[in-house]
């Protein structure tokens, strides 16, 4: 972390960081979309080690960073992305982390969400190496079809911290614990963010599921969760 006085935590974490991360690489959590990967790309948002930082590292497009990272917008509006989660399930909060990005931190974000079938999920282009890049145009056209300007808002603009060691973790809590399939993570206007934690409990569809089939109980994808 960059060199600077540390401020004195307060309080305590929120009880919904004791949850799973809903949007972690390993349950299958994916990018459908991002605005902008000039910098870091947006899959980095779903690592689940914690963010790196590598003094000596640089790309082609500048300093190496460990999470998403935007260019500075040059017309309007903002960057945005949108994820599939790993694990559908009701969102009790979020984590946005800013770890080592301290001048270039994403000043505000909101997050809005989801619940759709498979049906209603066109098929998007791979997204493959996406460093350096913009969304094209047929990355844009797809995802207009999900409308996701008018999902429903679990975190209304709020201003982040940045990513010095005591104020990089910013908890946010869901507005509304329903049950989601996807959100969408609204950056104003530009930057970076190191990790995205999204916390909740899994849900399945029991309607689906035959009363003869053996069934593990505290599986993620089914509701488990640990509490110590």
């Amino acid at each position: 972390m960059a060199a600077r006085p540390i401020q004195e935590k307060t309080g305590k974490l929120p009880d919904f960081v004791q949850l799973n991360d809903l949007a972690c690489e390993t349950t299958g959590a994916k990018i459908l979309f991002a605005t902008d990967d000039w910098f870091a790309v947006a899959e980095n948002l779903l690592k689940r080690v914690a963010p790196q930082w590598k003094a000596e590292d640089f790309t082609n497009f500048g300093k190496w960073m460990d999470g998403w990272e935007t260019r500075r917008k040059r017309i309007p509006g903002h960057d945005w992305c949108v994820i599939k989660l790993g694990v559908p399930g009701v969102i009790h909060g979020f984590d946005i982390d800013t770890s080592y990005f301290t001048g270039n931190y994403v000043p505000s974000v909101s997050i809005a969400a989801a619940r759709l079938d498979a049906d209603e999920v066109p098929d998007f282009p791979s997204r493959g190496e996406k460093m350096g890049t913009a969304a094209s145009e047929q990355e844009v056209e797809a995802i207009r079809k999900l409308k996701s300007e008018f999902w429903t808002e679990l975190v209304p603009m709020t201003i982040l911290q940045p990513g010095y060691v005591d104020t990089c973790h910013n908890y946010l809590p869901a507005k509304q614990l329903k049950q989601w399939t996807h959100i969408r993570l609204n950056m104003y206007p530009d930057g970076g963010i190191a990790r995205l934690r999204v916390y909740g409990i899994g849900h399945r569809d029991w309607s689906a599921v035959s009363q003869e089939q053996s069934i593990d109980l505290v599986a993620m994808t089914n509701g488990g969760v640990s509490l110590g």
